[in-house]
């Protein structure tokens, strides 16, 4: 692991394609020029390659404006950062915005992805930077100022008084972080999350919500883990259908409050939600202005409700487990939500490849090759403070993620999710002190796996295990053998590995 300072770290993160932005913007400031980032050229490549490729229906009459350019008197944060300020375009990019949204309500996560020493006004240069994680690395963005617009209005994301262009910036960076506007259509809200904290996600599927699930949701928003949450469809012509009661399927919406008010002499559970667009809202119970409102604690109310259509609204936590699929939550420490003592854990962090012909065996349903791919081992020797487990064995709890790189990047060339997993294994006593040593087929032949992931065709698949003090092996695998790719392997523990 790299220490607090090293590169790629919060501290020092890695400057992105080799653009300082301290040095960039002295130099625009000293030839009195605006920034043009010849990396990301304000022109049809860094629009798309398909559905916004040259010469789509979709970028015709595409201009690059500044914001100076837009509007008389742009800021880059007018009254700080808020929700209000990410409204969607006509990028399918809600799980990007969701994630943004989250963002905004953590004041000192928001501060270090978006540099607030930033402005129009001040030292005005046409660029800027922001700060987002990718695969184990926080990187250093710069982008020109220059964004797409129609009929003088911003094309993808945009604020609702339309003044304030930190977050189509931020959404630019991003573009830029992916290749392309198109790399960021359709994805998981959890993507972003992690992104903009190197945090590590956790799914929970509504229909199977565990008890305490509303306690996980108010420990999470008070802990500042970020909250997204959608409606499954069945088809694409469900896709942003919208039900009875205003709410759009297959579209990612932020949790931003969960609070338990007393209603009709009873505590009841209320969860606040919110649609990126920006309007657009639920009409059932507990909605902005509907009749459940005028049972609670006058007081409560004007603390909770704001009646507007800014696209927040809150609802029962009954009717939000019933009305959505699943919710998605990025802890900034693993072990936030399943304990209450707070402490730190480690990270170990491992780059590899899966390549056809050498390690890229796929899934134990093929056993004559599973045994080639990357196998990382583990030993667990100091067990968690609860030393709770089976039969009271001593156990260690692990958060493991496994994370493909590059995969949103390379949709350009063709390259889709690969189906993604990984296994774990007791190492036998005799390879025990062999860390450089890949077990052979004949062990997998013999062995069955302690426990194992599922297998998914998402940028992460992780899973959190209790296991026995010892020593494991963990093989990471594509599902079919022969599939090239790399990855990026992160694993939580409470002691040291």
């Amino acid at each position: 692991m790299a220490s607090a300072e090293g590169l790629g770290t919060h501290k020092n993160p890695v400057i992105f394609l080799d653009q300082n932005y301290e040095e960039l913007r002295a130099q625009c400031l000293a030839s009195n020029t605006l920034f043009k980032d010849d990396r990301f050229p304000a022109d049809a490549s860094a629009l798309g390659y398909r559905d916004l490729g040259p010469n789509s229906m979709r970028t015709k009459g595409i201009l690059w404006k500044r914001p100076t350019e837009i509007c008389a008197n742009p800021q880059f944060i007018l009254d700080g950062a808020t929700r209000g300020d990410i409204c969607q375009g006509t990028l399918s990019d809600c799980w990007l915005l969701v994630a943004i949204s989250s963002l905004t309500l953590e004041e000192d996560l928001l501060a270090y992805v978006v540099p607030q020493n930033q402005s129009f006004q001040k030292d005005y240069a046409g660029i800027f930077h922001f700060r987002i994680w990718q695969y184990g690395d926080w990187m250093d963005v710069v982008v020109d100022d220059r964004l797409p617009t129609k009929n003088g209005n911003l094309v993808f994301v945009r604020s609702a008084e339309g003044t304030e262009f930190w977050s189509a910036l931020l959404e630019k960076a991003y573009a830029k972080l992916n290749g392309s506007y198109e790399a960021l259509t359709d994805g998981s809200t959890i993507e972003g999350f992690e992104d903009f904290t190197g945090g590590i996600s956790e799914v929970y599927e509504l229909k199977k919500a565990p008890r305490d699930l509303f306690q996980i949701i108010q420990k999470a928003v008070k802990a500042e883990s970020l909250l997204g949450c959608s409606i499954d469809i069945r088809n694409a012509y469900e896709f942003e259908g919208v039900t009875s009661r205003k709410l759009v399927k297959g579209h990612g919406y932020s949790v931003t409050g969960a609070e338990e008010v007393v209603y009709k002499g009873q505590k009841l559970p209320l969860v606040r939600l919110r649609n990126p667009w920006g309007f657009r809202e639920w009409t059932g119970p507990w909605s902005d202005g509907a009749p459940e409102w005028n049972f609670a604690d006058p007081q409560v109310k004007a603390a909770l409700l704001i009646q507007k259509e800014d696209g927040e609204f809150w609802m029962s936590y009954s009717d939000f487990i019933k009305e959505y699929s699943r919710l998605e939550i990025c802890n900034l420490s693993p072990d936030t939500l399943s304990s209450n003592e707070q402490h730190k854990w480690n990270m170990t962090l491992l780059n590899g490849s899966w390549v056809q012909g050498s390690s890229a065996g796929g899934c134990s349903n093929y056993l004559a090759t599973f045994w080639i791919n990357p196998q990382f081992y583990i030993k667990l020797e100091e067990p968690d403070h609860d030393h709770n487990g089976p039969s009271n064995v001593p156990c260690c709890t692990i958060v493991v993620g496994l994370m493909q790189k590059n995969r949103r990047k390379q949709q350009r060339i063709g390259q889709a999710l690969l189906t993604i997993g990984f296994e774990l294994y007791k190492v036998p006593q005799e390879a025990r002190n062999q860390t450089d040593v890949r077990l052979g087929r004949d062990f997998f032949l013999k062995n069955v796996a302690v426990d194992r992931s599922e297998y998914v065709d998402q940028r992460e698949v992780s899973k959190r295990m209790k296991l026995p003090v010892g020593n494991y092996v963990i093989v990471l695998t594509t599902f079919e053998p022969f599939k090239n790719g790399d990855f990026c392997l992160r694993i939580f523990s409470e002691k040291a590995l």
